[in-house]
């Protein structure tokens, strides 16, 4: 019996009618003679799905919202309900095929059901097949979304044996237990929400809006000192957050474009000048960000701020090694799209991500999960897409979230046939803006997903341009190949 986090709650809550808290991915594959129909797809998910085994529990409420839900089997589990099948229309190119995914993507997932689809898309081009597959934030972040897809991949085209499912022993919560739960989370909740307030106040500073508000250092530090915590932090950059075309309240539909770069190129930068990959990925992101801006007479004067998720190591105090739920915390940037030249925003970037991760490193409270703690249940289900909302009109937290994810550098298959590219995609929110950008390195290739509110950006292919523009503009004849990556810390998507 597991409960959901106040985290993994939160992801619950924020879901709206123009808010789908999903994350997903799109594999394109090329068949290389193996069949990939949905029997195939079908035949491989029932006999690996025991290895991940949140891909059976649905949610069970507690009666009233009086606290966070519970994951429980599901006892009337049928594949025919999450695996679904589609040929695109003449003439299945990219296009065709990102408008059928942002159709699916837009669509929030049933709750009274296992939080998983995937949808098999035939009729593209050269023969090519994809595999869209998308599961609720509430259940997996990034990191544990790429293990859950890696069940059912392999290292050659030829399937692997899978060991035979163990029997389960995880009986679902009964409701005098799931009372009797609510009961010492409202008894008990006062003192949490205080110790969580304590915590949060300590890293005022470093929290989105709270930071920009006048003597938020000094309350912080003072919070520090209150708590015994006498060691100096790392000041941030300011995180005041400009106003953009896409920030702002969002619709329920989506656009998504995509699209690789060599990573072996994004690599030759970054050793060339002495700086990380993901520092390099986020250089790419604000160039095309300022771009785009630039094209429509929109850039502001300030740097863009954005959101960076960050996987968190298990917490064997918490039960983690559970196979459901988020281990994510995020650090907050600012994007350098101030800056006019591009080495020069190159290295601006690499300043700011290296003081965030040493802020990052020193702060042991996470403010994520302190602030998604602060509210009691039932007053956070209400609360949250209100707030965010409002967020999206006053002042929001950030301009947009980027995330990136490392992932194997060698080929994998899916019944036998060979993942070409895999695109992630990621979620939209009144309060985190109308864009996303996550990308995912496979096989010497970076993948980039963009998912975009169409009424706050329509033009998500401009954007995947602007992208590669942005790497050939810091690429020249004096860059080598040679491998440097350097990053210290995983990114993940939110």
């Amino acid at each position: 019996m597991h409960q959901l986090s106040a985290l993994d709650a939160q992801f619950l809550n924020a879901e709206s009618p123009t808010t789908a808290a999903h994350v997903a991915g799109l594999a394109v594959l090329d068949p290389l003679g193996a069949v990939l129909d949905r029997e195939a797809l079908a035949g491989l998910l029932e006999a690996r799905m025991h290895l991940s085994p949140a891909l059976r529990l649905r949610l069970r409420t507690v009666p009233f919202g009086l606290d966070h839900p519970y994951w429980a089997p599901d006892p009337d589990f049928d594949l025919d309900r999450h695996l679904f099948a589609r040929e695109l229309p003449a003439p299945g190119g990219e296009h065709e095929l990102a408008e059928a995914v942002g159709e699916v993507h837009a669509r929030r997932l049933d709750r009274d059901r296992p939080l998983w689809e995937m949808h098999l898309i035939t009729g593209l081009t050269g023969g090519r097949i994809a595999v869209y597959t998308k599961v609720h934030h509430a259940a997996i972040d990034g990191v544990s979304g790429a293990e859950l897809l890696a069940a059912f991949l392999d290292l050659t085209p030829e399937p692997r044996l899978t060991p035979e499912p163990q029997a389960e022993d995880s009986p679902a919560p009964g409701l005098g237990d799931m009372l009797a739960g609510a009961a010492r989370s409202v008894l008990t909740h006062p003192a949490r929400a205080l110790g969580s307030l304590v915590r949060a106040a300590g890293e005022l500073d470093s929290i989105p809006l709270a930071a920009s508000l006048p003597g938020a250092r000094r309350i912080a530090r003072a919070a520090r000192l209150a708590a015994g915590d006498r060691e100096p932090r790392s000041d941030l950059p300011d995180l005041t957050v400009p106003r953009t075309p896409w920030n702002g309240p969002i619709s329920a539909e989506r656009r998504v474009s995509f699209g690789s770069v060599p990573l072996k190129d994004v690599k030759a930068v970054a050793k060339a000048h002495g700086l990380s990959v993901n520092d390099v990925v986020m250089t790419m992101c604000a160039s095309a960000l300022r771009a785009w801006l630039l094209a429509r007479g929109e850039l502001p004067p300030e740097p863009l701020i954005a959101g960076v998720p960050v996987a968190l190591s298990p917490d064997p105090e918490s039960g983690a090694g559970t196979t459901v739920g988020n281990r994510i915390a995020a650090i907050v940037a600012p994007l350098a799209t101030d800056v006019a030249e591009p080495y020069a925003r190159l290295h601006a970037v690499g300043r700011s991500m290296r003081a965030a991760k040493r802020r990052f490193a020193e702060s042991p409270a996470n403010w994520l999960h302190e602030l998604c703690a602060l509210l009691p249940a039932p007053v956070s289900a209400l609360a949250v897409p209100a707030a965010f909302r409002l967020a999206s009109v006053v002042a929001p937290p950030i301009n947009l979230i980027i995330s990136n994810v490392p992932g194997p550098q060698f080929p994998l298959y899916l019944c036998g046939a060979r993942v070409l590219s895999y695109y992630p995609l990621s979620v939209l929110t009144d309060a985190t803006g109308g864009v996303n950008i996550t990308c995912f390195s496979y096989d010497g290739m970076i993948d980039f997903g963009v998912v975009a509110c169409p009424e706050r950006l329509s033009e998500v292919w401009t954007l995947m341009a602007h992208l590669r523009t942005a790497l050939e503009e810091l690429l020249d004849e004096g860059v080598g190949d040679e491998l440097g990556d350097g990053v210290g810390i995983d990114l993940v998507p939110g």
